[in-house]
């Protein structure tokens, strides 16, 4: 049987895009092994397929990509493979050394503009050493896709390798029956807004959600999943005597997270224009609150404010100001005729956009490796 490695550095539990593509090669008669590291609080996970987590010394910084792609390495080389599939800048140089070495076919899934990330744009010496892996290995490559069209014109135009396209397409949601006890302990009779997601980090509009709780009354805001601006929300909702408004929960499997976006009234999503990489995202939270029929309301970045009108399934907000974001969401809910709308149209978009048709894009690519 063909084996496929695949790599990423985080800890395996709730990346959804590498759980799909995992279990859709699988489907493939493919032998997966899926390769992360270990966190202090990472919860067990359970898979259809093999996984293996590094238990690393360092969990940040220039040494702990320095130990993970070294230990990578060394694992990639002594374990048999017939393909290995590279996710994000951070795994490819580990993963293109082995390639090179063993003549084994080499795939890479970008799941953002890597080097255009918050975290990079304000560190020009770090930025600058990504920016340099990353010219030196991608004209070399052959098998690459990422997540929207944009973002591969943009690697195709700078380094003359093809890119196809793979989306963050959630699969096909079958609403979870929901007893009575667990909607009166998440919401009882109050309004629900609902911001999610593993990448919750600086600039994309956490704060202001929490700081627009101060002007709503009746609702609550679940903000589920994990990200480097969580403590600064808990100091935030504690000064601002928030908490019972706001409830910061921790990232969850998926059916759990889902049975918390089924209920809610409102997704938000609320990047802001700081860097290329929020502004060209289109993250996997969009199509979660679609399959779960949980009408948007989202910032006016492009490719996440073209697909909401286009589908005419919420709102685009242009502000982040806390007070005029409060006010917008009064005004959804008032307007009930219009919110009727957006969760028929709802219905329709959650049957065009699924896994389940985004995968057949990733089985061509699979049967067409070079």
């Amino acid at each position: 049987m063909r084996r496929v490695i695949v790599s990423v550095t985080n800890d395996l539990v709730t990346d959804q895009r590498v759980d799909r593509v995992c279990t859709t090669l699988s489907k493939l008669n493919y032998e997966i092994i899926l390769i992360g590291r270990l966190l202090p609080n990472s919860k067990s996970i359970v898979r259809k397929y093999k996984t293996y987590r590094f238990k690393l010394l360092f969990h940040n910084g220039f040494l702990f990509y320095a130990e993970y792609n070294i230990r990578l390495f060394f694992k990639l080389l002594f374990t048999k493979s017939t393909i290995l599939l590279a996710n994000d800048l951070d795994t490819l140089p580990a993963n293109f050394l082995v390639s090179k070495l063993l003549k084994r076919t080499l795939v890479y899934d970008s799941h953002e503009l890597f080097t255009e990330v918050p975290e990079l744009i304000h560190r020009p010496f770090v930025q600058n050493f990504w920016f340099r892996i990353e010219a030196f290995i991608l004209p070399k490559l052959k098998n690459c896709y990422t997540v929207n069209n944009i973002i591969a014109s943009i690697y195709t135009s700078k380094y003359n390798t093809p890119f196809s396209v793979i989306r963050n397409i959630a699969p096909k949601y079958n609403k979870q029956h929901l007893d009575s006890n667990f909607l009166k302990k998440v919401k009882g009779n109050k309004k629900m807004l609902i911001l999610q997601g593993t990448g919750i980090n600086v600039d994309r509009g956490a704060e202001e959600a929490v700081e627009m709780m101060q002007y709503l009354e009746d609702t609550l805001l679940y903000i589920i999943g994990s990200g480097d601006v969580f403590k600064t929300l808990k100091l935030k909702i504690a000064s601002l005597n928030l908490k019972n408004k706001v409830i910061l929960l921790d990232k969850m499997p998926y059916n759990e997270l889902m049975k918390f976006t089924q209920i809610a009234d409102i997704g938000l999503s609320l990047d802001k224009n700081t860097n290329l990489n929020y502004e060209l995202s289109l993250p996997n939270k969009i199509f979660d609150y679609v399959q779960a029929g949980t009408p948007l309301l989202v910032s006016n970045r492009k490719i996440i404010s073209e697909f909401v009108t286009k589908n005419n399934i919420g709102k685009v907000t242009h502000t982040h100001n806390p007070k005029e974001l409060a006010s917008t969401v009064s005004n959804i809910f008032k307007n009930k005729q219009q919110y009727n709308t957006w969760c028929e149209n709802l219905l329709k978009t959650a049957e065009i956009y699924t896994w389940e048709n985004e995968s057949k894009n990733l089985k061509k690519i699979y049967s067409n490796l070079k």
